[in-house]
Parts: C-alpha cells; sequence; structure tokens
C-alpha cells in the first residue's frame, strides 16, 4: 500500500478521530470500507511506523518494506480490531511483529543495530534501559541480537506493547499512559517487568556461551 498526500486525503478526513475513522475503513453492515478513510490513517501514522520499524532493523530498504506489510496487515485485520485498545497501539504492535519477522528471515552479514546505512545523521541504535552489564559489542552480536528479538515477541501482550512505546517509540510513561488508558504507576510496573524479563534471558544467555566448551 502506497503512501498518500495530504493532498490527495480530504480535508474532512483529515480531522476525523482514528476511532470515526476505522469504524469508515471497516464498512458498516458488511458494505465495502472506506479507502480514503484507510488512506489517511497511513498518512497519519506512516512515519512514525517507519521510525519503529527502522529502530529494529537498522535498515531502511527493510524498514520500507516492514511498513508496507504492517499497513497491509492492519488494513486485512481491521474488522478483528477490538476499540479497548488504541488504533495507534494496535498499528505499533502489528509492526512490531513485522519488523521483528523481517529481522528473523535475514542471513548473516546484514547492517547490526549499531551499523546503519541511512542517511539519518542523529539515528541511535534500539536501547534497552538496565538490563544488562555486558558489554555493548557482546550485546550487538547477530546471535544476542537474535535472542532479542524472539524474546521481545514473546513478551506477554501487555509489557510487550509498553516496552514498544517506551523504549522503541520513546514515548514518555505519562504519554504511554494516556494511549494505553492506565496509570504511570501501571507503565513503569509493566515496563519493569519486560526489562527484567529481556535482561535475564540475555544474561542466561551469555552465562550459557561462558560455559559453553568448544568443539574440538
Amino acid at each position: 500500500m502506497s503512501p498518500v498526500t495530504t493532498q490527495e486525503t480530504s480535508g474532512s478526513y483529515g480531522q476525523m478521530p482514528d476511532a470515526e475513522l476505522v469504524t469508515r475503513a471497516r464498512g458498516v453492515d458488511a458494505s465495502e470500507g472506506d479507502t480514503r478513510a484507510f488512506d489517511e490513517l497511513v498518512r497519519r501514522y506512516q512515519d512514525k511506523v517507519f521510525r519503529l520499524c527502522f529502530k529494529i532493523l537498522r535498515h531502511e530498504d527493510d524498514a520500507a518494506e516492514a511498513v508496507q506489510d504492517a499497513f497491509l496487515s492492519a488494513y486485512r485485520g481491521l474488522k478483528n480490531f477490538k476499540a479497548e485498545s488504541t488504533f495507534s497501539t494496535w498499528l505499533y504492535r502489528i509492526a512490531t511483529n513485522a519488523a521483528l519477522m523481517k529481522y528473523r528471515r535475514r542471513r548473516d552479514g546484514h547492517v547490526s543495530y549499531e551499523q546503519s546505512q541511512s542517511s539519518i545523521e542523529d539515528a541511535e541504535p534500539m536501547a534497552i534501559a538496565d538490563w544488562s552489564t555486558q558489554p555493548l559489542d557482546e550485546l550487538l552480536d547477530t546471535e544476542t541480537r537474535e535472542i532479542l528479538s524472539r524474546e521481545v515477541d514473546r513478551l506477554p501482550a501487555n509489557e510487550r506493547e509498553v516496552f514498544v512505546l517506551r523504549d522503541i517509540m520513546e514515548q514518555s510513561n505519562e504519554e504511554v499512559a494516556r494511549e494505553l488508558g492506565v496509570s504511570v504507576a501501571a507503565i513503569k510496573s509493566r515496563l519493569h517487568r519486560a526489562r527484567v524479563h529481556l535482561r535475564d534471558r540475555v544474561n542466561r544467555y551469555f552465562r550459557e556461551k561462558l560455559t559453553r566448551k568448544p568443539r574440538p
């Protein structure tokens, strides 16, 4: 699904809240959905979704492909979208899964998190705060990044969405709390559990790596 420009979407659609756009895009009484409404959702979120995918993949072409996959999956899954979740949070979960799936399909030799082919000068690697005391160069090797991508995908849904919004999308606790409709204390608790899970899994990997006997 190709990006759209502001000129391609009528002004009235640009003023609608996400919930109304989703309703129009889904269609009513089994009628065909309004593609202009979904085009507006794409326009509204494509930059944020690209930044999310880029933070995971650290490669512009791969991130762009993940964005296309994410919006296609979202369009196909609109009828299963539940209103108790915000559209943006639901979309970010889909985009995270799309980026992680593309990352796992990579072969050795692609760029790592700390090495980007992007022209974005201030791009920084994805940071997971307070999660391990291991050296950074060890944490960023291919095998460890594979463990991270797998374990993020395995987090409970409520922890994964907070982790994505806080540590990947870099929103504040207050912003995430407003988006998810819960307290800041709940956000801090879920984020702590997510980080502990990832830290423990990576530390376990390093312990096993240190005790692993080299093959003869």
